[in-house]
């Protein structure tokens, strides 16, 4: 019976193998989606077409996918929240804080480049074509990337990355390969995620792989969500609402701060798809992933693999975590 159940249960965890449980992962929140917006709709149904029915039912979708990866972590890994990268301490919060600049900070290198190479020109200031005045209306935006910073990178890099990385923990490739491959693994998944997005390209889709890698380093690094999490957050948000890009392929510019015509050639600016796809993307990447070990190094004094990435405790021999992990 044991080696029946070998490829299945680790008896030394107590609980299902990594596959297994991301598997599981993506049915029970599937499942929590399906269920809250069965609910939602039934119960507000004669709302359906008002602007704050969209954006609660938004929210209500981010907030399933974070419920539904909870639960996972709660029942099939047997982790507390904690050891998903959400210790929530002081550290954490100036990393988030640290992630939302970042990513403000590169799109406004991104748009300042294509500003003065004439590839893009300004055609209109607090631009919206909702029916509802713009500050009201940039709330659409505004709550769909709050939702979906937090969620993509719950899901992609805290809950992905992690199991992927205790899984692949085994011998001979040791802890610092299995992350160093749940990186690659979990980066290429996020890749593909995008690859159905309107104006999807292979070269977008490479792109997106180089962007999961650029948002899962600091996590690598830190073992904590709260750099990926900020900057996927404002990443998206300026993007498409301060400065008028498309974001992935998508014209979330409906509400917008900044209204522009691109321009320029699409090897660079990324086209129809957005910066993402372009070179300038790319830079943008090299320069944000530079700016994160610098503020590793400057905050934590050293730049190495957080181990703990690829480290599982049960909650009976779990201690309280440290703020900082350990590093090699």
């Amino acid at each position: 019976m044991k080696r029946i159940l070998l490829p299945f249960w680790n008896s030394d965890d107590r609980r299902l193998r990594a596959g297994w449980r991301l598997i599981l992962h993506v049915i029970l929140v599937a499942v929590v989606i399906v269920a809250l917006e069965v609910l939602f709709s039934l119960a507000f149904e004669d709302l359906e077409e008002t602007f704050a029915f969209g954006i609660v039912q938004m929210a209500l979708s981010g907030l399933a996918i974070v419920a539904g990866t909870l639960l996972a972590a709660r029942f099939l890994d047997r982790r507390p929240v904690s050891d998903l990268g959400l210790q929530f301490s002081s550290h954490w919060w100036r990393d988030l804080g640290y992630g939302l600049f970042l990513g403000a900070f590169l799109m406004l290198l991104i748009f300042l480049v294509e500003l003065a190479l004439g590839w893009v020109t300004v055609e209109e200031l607090l631009a919206t074509n909702r029916s509802v005045p713009f500050a009201l209306a940039i709330l659409w935006p505004l709550t769909q990337f709050l939702a979906v910073g937090i969620y993509e990178e719950l899901v992609s890099r805290g809950y992905h990355f992690k199991n992927l990385a205790e899984g692949l923990s085994f011998s001979p490739l040791g802890r610092k390969r299995a992350i160093l491959l749940a990186w690659f693994i979990s980066s290429a998944v996020f890749g593909l995620l995008h690859a159905f997005n309107p104006n999807a390209t292979v070269i977008s889709t490479v792109n997106l792989f180089l962007a999961g890698l650029f948002l899962g380093l600091p996590f690598l690094l830190t073992d904590q969500l709260a750099m990926p999490i900020g900057i996927h957050i404002t990443w998206n948000f300026f993007q498409g609402n301060v400065f008028g890009f498309p974001v992935s392929g998508t014209s979330n510019n409906e509400t917008t701060f900044i209204a522009v015509q691109q321009g320029g050639p699409d090897l660079w600016t990324g086209g129809a798809f957005g910066p993402e796809a372009g070179v300038l993307g790319l830079a943008a990447i090299v320069v944000g992933s530079l700016l994160i070990v610098w503020w590793v190094k400057r905050t934590r004094g050293a730049v190495g693999f957080a181990l703990a990435v690829a480290e599982y405790q049960s909650p009976a021999n779990s201690e309280s975590v440290a703020e900082q992990p350990p590093m090699e």
